[in-house]
């Protein structure tokens, strides 16, 4: 159970902040943060990348008019009173989100950090400006009391959870940070390939065979000549298929809006990427979905989780797959219908299924569906690896640094 003084170890406290114009700073941090751990890459630096922002785009991004310090300053009245701008991480998961952040803000005192858990965020979320969300479901309730609040951000690009209609209600702008410059959507196009290579290859089989001195079993099998349904061709699909073809795979995808062949937009965000004849054998619409399932070896599924996609992988979905074919989710727990997928399961109909995300997170350990061998489930870590998440903190502190003194904000996309 975490408390309030867990969530004090986490945070980087500010004693003084800027003393008039001497820039006199004092930052004291507990040791017994769990960001000292990883205090040996705090040199890691990444360039951001040049912005994409439309006119639109960037006019949302600067809506708050320069010279926000000297205005809180005239509010105030005390020039030489600190002027602090906070930051909320909603919860302890994705530990590394907080910890990177708070390394990159090290040697800017006016920014204050903080962890804290997820039952305590409605109750002292009126104290911060910015608010990082990770798992949270950020409601309404929860936004009419944020009434210090300027930004809601996520630490990547879900914002299902997120209430934007009340947050546009009470004048709190919600960013994402877009996939294709951060790393994300590679690192979660690798694990989509872990999890099918772990199921064609039987790594639980292949731990029984260890711990039992076995040699040679299980026979696995090799991605060489399957075909496969990328469910959702967005950055995370792009980048899949671009790392899928040395394996002599072949390639089915679906989107609901493809451009012309003279405006193959996505191909700006994959660095040199091939035409589009080379990253997808056959393109296809929603309408395509059953057709698609029916003759792919292995579906992976990187649809955005709303409305319309929810559930979208249900029975009959599932029952239009081959038999024996296997299913790859490092989208949403949402997209996928638990009965559907564990029935098919137990009929053997489905021959394996790989996650990085789960109906309800975290998922529980001894659900009857990690009972089944052919099944392999990540922690949703598809997308936490060193280089993104070095990234995004840099994003969120920059964010921070540029709402603490009115300028632009780069690197994110509002939605609002």
């Amino acid at each position: 159970m975490y408390t309030k003084t867990c969530s004090r170890s986490l945070s980087v406290v500010v004693l003084k902040g800027l003393l008039g114009g001497n820039g006199l700073t004092n930052v004291v941090r507990n040791t017994s943060s769990s960001s000292s751990s990883s205090s040996s890459s705090s040199s890691f630096e990444i360039a951001a990348p040049p912005s994409k922002n439309t006119a639109a785009q960037q006019q949302r991004n600067c809506s708050s008019s320069p010279g926000l310090l000297k205005k809180i300053t005239e509010m105030t009245g005390d020039s030489s009173k600190p002027i602090i701008t906070r930051l909320l991480f909603c919860g302890p998961h994705f530990p590394a989100s907080h910890n990177y952040t708070i390394e990159y803000l090290q040697s800017h005192p006016f920014i204050q950090v903080d962890v804290v858990p997820l039952d305590d965020v409605r109750e002292v979320i009126g104290n911060y400006d910015i608010c990082v969300v990770k798992s949270l479901r950020l409601n309404a309730d929860i936004i009419s009391r944020a009434n210090k609040m300027k930004l809601i951000m996520q630490f990547g690009v879900g914002l299902e959870g997120v209430d934007i209609n009340a947050a546009t209600k009470h004048g709190i702008k919600v960013a994402k940070i877009p996939s294709d410059g951060t790393g994300n959507a590679t690192s979660c196009a690798e694990m989509s390939i872990y999890l099918m290579l772990g199921l064609l290859r039987k790594q639980y089989e292949m731990q029984v065979s260890v711990r039992q001195k076995v040699l040679g079993d299980p026979v696995g099998d090799t991605l060489l000549g399957k075909t496969i349904f990328i469910m959702g061709f967005g950055n995370i699909g792009i980048h899949l298929a671009k790392r899928l073809r040395p394996f002599g795979v072949k390639i089915l995808a679906t989107k609901r809006n493809w451009p012309s062949d003279s405006q193959s937009s996505y191909k700006s965000d994959v660095s040199n990427s091939p035409n589009d004849d080379d990253l997808v054998d056959e393109k296809g619409g929603h309408q395509d979905i059953l057709k698609f399932a029916s003759r792919a070896d292995i579906v992976v599924c990187c649809l955005s989780m709303n409305s319309e996609t929810a559930g979208i992988i249900n029975k009959d979905f599932i029952s239009s797959m081959r038999k024996g074919a296997l299913l790859i989710n490092i989208a949403r727990g949402g997209l996928l219908d638990y009965n559907a997928v564990f029935d098919n399961l137990k009929s053997s109909h489905l021959g394996g299924l790989g996650i990085d995300v789960a109906w309800t997170e975290p998922f529980d350990p001894d659900d009857p569906i990690l009972k089944f061998p052919n099944v392999i489930i990540t922690p949703h870590v598809a997308g936490v690896t060193e280089n993104s998440y070095r990234f995004m903190a840099k994003v969120v502190g920059d964010v921070a640094i540029q709402l603490h003194t009115g300028a632009c904000l780069t690197g994110v996309e509002i939605v609002n």
